[in-house]
This record gives C-alpha cells, structure tokens and sequence, in this order.
C-alpha cells in the first residue's frame, strides 16, 4: 500500500473525499500526512477527526520557499511519505520537493487547462462566458498548472450558471475522478511524466 500526503490550503472537500475512498477500501493508498500552509483551514479539522497526522507552516515565518520546503521534506521522509496528491494547495511546488519527488506529485484542477490557470478558475469561467469548462488532472512541474495533463473531463455551463452550481458540479466531478486516476497512477507501479492526456 502506497503512502500519500495531500497538500491543501482550505476547506478540503477534495482531501475529504480521499479519506472516504480510502476508509471504504476504493484507493488502496494511505493518507500518512496533510500538509497544510494555513493555519486556520478546515482540512485541519477533517485530519484530526480522520487520525491523520498534520504538518501545518506559515510561509512567511520562513525566510524563503526552500527553507520550508526542506521542512516539509523532512516531514514526508519522516512519515514515509511516496507520492504527492494536491487538493486545493494554493503555493507552486519548489525545486526542491520536485527533484525529490519527481513524477510523483499531481494536481487537481477546475478547469480544463490550458485555459483558466491559477486562481478562481470557476469565476475566470464564467467571466469568459463560456459554454464548457471541467476538470484537469496533471502531473506537476515548476510552472502554475503548466505539468503534462493526465486527464480531462467537461462540464457543460448552463445559461443560468452561478459560480455556486458550477462549483457544485466541478467539485462533484472532481471527487469521483480523483480517487480513480490515483488508484491507477498508484498501482501502476513507477509513475512517469509522460502521460497521454485523456478528454472525456
């Protein structure tokens, strides 16, 4: 069984999702660690509630992203951390947690990319009126959103869309998705970088 850390910055409706698929037998992973860069998030909640160890950091305490990412680094050795799941983490992983864990960190993203990067991707949808949008899952690398995409799914904007309903059926979307593409990457044996993107 292979060990994971979710990375998240918020709520963690994603992260959620994860530990149910896990508890019920569906990803056969362990979430051994949250890691976490705001201390006031709610998917601090849902690890403590799920016995899950946390590592919880504030950026700016730190004199720069290697000193907290060497940090971080040590908390995934030390809790035998093997791959990297991102749930809402609202920092671009450095150099250092990418050399380490190469090929082994991907993303989640509500849009389907290349269009819509970054932040507010629903808003950034829906100010562009645009009749799809959907979800991305990728591998990452430097860049914000930019790793070879893993795989796509769309999501049809009705004419009276609110960013709430195409939250809603985004993140509807991607708790399905998630745990079936991690449950491939993870029993696939060694995962690379090379992925051919999938749209559905």
């Amino acid at each position: 069984m292979r060990k994971i850390a979710v990375f998240a910055s918020g709520s963690g409706s994603n992260f959620q999702a994860l530990i149910d698929v896990v508890q019920s037998g569906q990803l056969d992973a362990e979430i051994s660690l949250l890691v976490c860069d705001q201390p006031g998030a709610y998917a601090i909640e849902r690890a403590r509630a799920a016995k899950i160890p946390s590592f919880v950091f504030t950026a700016k305490d730190y004199p720069s992203k290697e000193h907290y990412e060497e940090e971080i680094l040590t908390q995934l050795q030390t809790h035998g951390v093997e791959f990297i799941v991102l749930a809402g983490y609202m920092r671009l992983i450095g150099s250092k947690l990418l050399a380490e864990f190469k090929g082994r960190i991907v993303n989640i993203h509500p849009s389907l990319l290349p269009a819509f990067p970054g932040k507010d991707a629903v808003g950034q949808a829906l100010a562009a009126k645009v009749k799809w949008s959907g979800v991305t899952i990728h591998f990452v690398d430097e860049g914000m959103d930019t790793g070879p995409i893993i795989i796509q799914e769309r999501v049809r904007l009705d004419e009276s869309e609110t960013r709430e309903s195409l939250q809603q059926k985004i993140q509807q979307r991607e708790h399905k998705l998630y745990p079936s593409v991690l449950q491939m990457l993870l029993t696939q044996g060694d995962v690379v970088n090379d992925t051919k993107a999938r749209t559905h």
